[in-house]
């Protein structure tokens, strides 16, 4: 126990001071502006296809599970568009949704980053005096900061297309019913609550594979480890901020 302890305790302290070191000035604005616009199209554009596509599927089956299985004659009509509302807006456009990133995005970072570590292109830009931490890694999570808010209003968006899909196009519902729960007792700081629990996601998501890649020792099966390593971390600590944010916003 008191190793793993002080395993624990050794890699936050190894995070805090590479995080120190990313957060600096970039020596050159040019050079970091462009690496910013690449991460940003790379981690973030390219995830809204698979953003948009689950969350299509799952708006749908979030409304016809609960048309199915709360449907009651003491239930008002409108309840399975109410709750589909809420489920996407609380915690499968944020929480959920990056947890989905977390496999797609941190695993990219982490193999990115453990593959120039082992063949030295790290080492090379250190030898040249450059701050390789803050060239590598911070307009990664300066991209997923960006871009996050937005892939979570598609999240949410998209989530109700597939709810009226369900509606028009299975004739699970009449649509009239799924609008009037998607508008009853809409509480726009949920939209706020769910945006900004999302960056502090993507701060995860970004963050902790760029350590285990940028850390990685060995050779290619170090990286895949380290790849691995930083999805599990990255889960496990959206998860448990998930909880506190939760309570701590509403």
């Amino acid at each position: 126990m008191v190793k793993l302890l002080h395993k624990w305790l050794t890699t936050l302290g190894r995070f805090i001071i590479l995080m120190g070191r990313t957060f600096a000035v970039p020596e050159r604005f040019r050079m970091f502006w462009k690496q910013y616009v690449k991460e940003m199209s790379q981690l973030g554009v390219d995830s809204i296809g698979i953003v948009l596509l689950i969350s299509f599927f799952i708006g749908a089956v979030i409304c016809i599970q609960m048309k199915v299985n709360i449907e009651s004659p003491w239930m008002p009509r409108w309840v399975a568009g109410y709750t589909t509302r809420e489920i996407m807006l609380l915690e499968f456009s944020s929480s959920i949704m990056c947890l989905i990133l977390a496999g797609k995005v941190g695993s990219n970072i982490a193999s990115e980053l453990g593959t120039m570590r082992v063949t030295q292109q790290i080492d090379a830009l250190d030898i040249m005096g450059v701050n390789s931490a803050c060239y590598l890694i911070l307009p990664k999570i300066l991209g997923m900061l960006t871009l996050m808010p937005f892939l979570v209003i598609f999240s949410s968006g998209m989530g109700i297309v597939g709810a009226y899909f369900t509606a028009y196009g299975m004739h699970i519902m009449p649509a009239d019913d799924l609008t009037l729960g998607l508008q009853h007792s809409f509480v726009p700081w949920f939209v706020w609550m769910s945006i900004i629990k999302s960056l502090f996601f993507a701060f995860i998501i970004s963050a902790v594979p760029s350590f285990f890649g940028y850390t990685v020792e060995g050779g290619s099966v170090n990286v895949g480890k380290a790849s691995t390593d930083a999805v599990v971390s990255s889960s496990v600590l959206i998860l448990f901020s998930d909880v506190f944010l939760t309570q701590l916003l509403s």
